[in-house]
């Protein structure tokens, strides 16, 4: 790895900036996403979703933005209406690919953290969009990380739990082949979400992160449940995952999750 492969953080810049990731916001916490009034760089609004410069630019030689996703403190993936989170799936997809098509970035990155675990300061909910201008984010990113044992699969959309995760231990990918099944991208993650924070492993997980991927048409989706990082990969870059037998009980929880409660035409083919 080259050092143009290393993202520098620049720690001047993240003085003063807040953090918030408790679950529920009290009356005299001050959490900046819902201080709309006083918000400063805005790109785009549409409803109560806001495109908005970062204000703690933290990162050397890249573009930060975030789309705050609702004007509600504690609403997540997980509670958002069928309707409402199909809203939000398609705004960041039309920012995201804002960033893309400007051609002024070695490569733009969408990620989402949520809770704790996940690397985020700030509870409201929001997806972050990166532009890097030096970097390829995406360069130790290989298809193989995006197959796996199938959890659902028909001709417009697979659901799957990667046999090569990039970190581990369980990852769920969510593959549309093209932008124009971005509502069952929606919908299909949403009922992932509440099946990460509700049941999986009992229910023992309060984080999550969510990451944005292109292949030609495809659009993927990755979403893995957060927790202590393990040392093989701080030190050895070495991903671990779960054995098959464990992992195909998760892919039949899941499916039985999705057969309950996604509302969408591909219902039918489940």
């Amino acid at each position: 790895m080259s050092n143009k492969d290393v993202l520098v953080f620049e720690i001047d810049q993240a003085k003063g900036k807040p953090k918030d990731v408790k679950k529920v916001k009290k009356s005299t916490d001050y959490c900046p996403f819902c201080d709309t009034e006083n918000l400063t760089n805005i790109i785009d609004q549409k409803g109560d979703m806001i495109w908005l410069k970062n204000k703690f630019r933290t990162l050397k030689d890249t573009d930060q933005t975030i789309v705050i996703e609702s004007h509600e403190h504690d609403a997540d993936i997980s509670t958002y209406s069928v309707e409402k989170n199909r809203e939000v799936f398609n705004y960041i997809y039309e920012c995201w690919n804002q960033m893309i098509q400007s051609k002024k970035y070695e490569s733009v990155l969408m990620y989402k953290n949520f809770g704790p675990m996940s690397g985020g300061s700030l509870r409201h909910p929001h997806f972050q969009i990166i532009g890097l201008d030096k970097v390829n984010g995406y360069k130790h990113i290989e298809s193989e990380n995006f197959t796996g044992m199938d959890v659902f699969n028909n001709k417009h959309i697979n659901v799957n739990i990667s046999e090569k995760p990039v970190m581990g231990f369980v990852e769920f990918n969510i593959i549309i082949n093209n932008p124009k099944y971005l509502d069952d991208l929606a919908e299909f993650a949403r009922v992932t979400v509440k099946y990460i924070l509700d049941d999986f492993y009992g229910g023992k997980f309060d984080s999550y992160n969510i990451f944005f991927y292109r292949e030609g048409n495809k659009i993927i989706c990755k979403l893995t449940a957060r927790y202590v990082v393990s040392p093989y990969f701080v030190g050895y870059r070495l991903s671990q995952r779960d054995g098959d037998k464990q992992v195909r009980g998760i892919a039949d929880v899941l499916l039985e999750r999705l057969r309950d409660n996604v509302q969408s035409k591909e219902i039918n083919d489940l």
